[in-house]
């Protein structure tokens, strides 16, 4: 079992008081330190004298007092540690992936607009840590104020079974297995497909749904063998779905613990960190918590 710690972004906002219950449950359960961050944010307009006196010291933080308060009411509480940064949160929050198992966040801060689905610093983070990142949302508005308990519901995986992200399935498998619940497979192709013809062009010939829907199960069945294999404890089910891979992750999502995504691979002409479109619509309309989950790194 890793010891890398669950990081969990505070900044006072019951967005973040969220994302720390569902920190809280993950460190526990991969018997890993709970590390917890908040980070004061600062302007252009900054004094350097001010910046140059660093951050404040954790034990005078009042926004770490409410979550000492919070977790006061804990029982069976992990190592847990402290750490007040001063920067941008968009820009900090992600490194402290580097040296993390899990960074958790809550789907907005404090900061941004009200209207906004998904806050800044979330997207941010997601698209650039190295280690996996969890985003937790905002409970439906007929929900109140605490998300529903999702205990028992599957972990729910996207796949694409052209290119499988193996990093993306084990952390699905891991994840299924820490909770014990099942695991639920998404693998969808495109239909109907586009065919794009010139003028004076033979149409090419029909091809079958069901065809199509059949080599997509093999590809992604042979994929998934190994982890099958090594997670012989996870009952995992694959659905190979016709369309918008997006929409079928988001309606499982309704009824799921987790959605768990991958995020693009860096390209030779776009060497900048990416999501991908499935996974920022995920992020944005997902009803329960997402994890993005990084490429693993080339082999050398």
């Amino acid at each position: 079992m890793s010891t890398q710690p669950v990081v969990a972004a505070v900044d006072g906002s019951e967005d973040s008081l969220r994302a720390l219950e569902w920190a809280l449950d993950a460190a526990r359960r991969r018997e890993a330190p709970l590390r917890i961050v908040h980070v004061h944010q600062y302007g252009l307009w900054t004094q350097p004298e001010v910046a140059a006196a660093g951050p404040p010291d954790p034990d005078e933080d009042p926004v770490l007092d409410q979550v000492r308060g919070h977790l006061a009411k804990q029982t069976e509480l992990p190592a847990v540690e402290f750490v007040v940064l001063e920067g941008a949160p968009g820009a900090l929050l992600p490194e402290m992936g580097a040296t993390a198992g899990l960074l958790v966040l809550g789907s907005r801060g404090r900061g941004g607009f009200a209207s906004l689905l998904l806050g800044s610093n979330s997207l941010a983070a997601a698209r650039d840590a190295e280690c996996p990142v969890v985003v937790v949302p905002r409970p439906a508005e007929d929900a109140g104020e605490h998300l529903p308990s999702r205990a028992g519901r599957p972990v729910v995986v996207g796949m694409n079974a052209d290119s499988p992200d193996e990093a993306t399935l084990a952390f699905a498998f891991a994840e299924a297995a820490l909770r014990g619940v099942r695991l639920r497979i998404v693998a969808a192709y495109p239909w109907p497909l586009q065919t794009w013809m010139l003028p004076g062009e033979i149409p090419p010939p029909d091809i079958d749904q069901g065809a199509v829907e059949h080599e997509t199960r093999i590809l992604a069945e042979g994929s998934l063998a190994p982890l099958r294999e090594r997670h012989a404890g996870v009952t995992a089910g694959i659905e190979v779905l016709p369309g918008d891979a997006a929409g079928h992750l988001v309606e499982a999502s309704k009824d799921a613990e987790l959605v768990v995504v991958g995020r693009h691979r860096r390209r030779l002409l776009a060497p900048a960190r990416m999501m991908g479109s499935v996974t920022q619509a995920v992020l944005l309309h997902a009803e329960s918590p997402v994890a993005v989950v990084p490429p693993a790194p080339p082999e050398e």
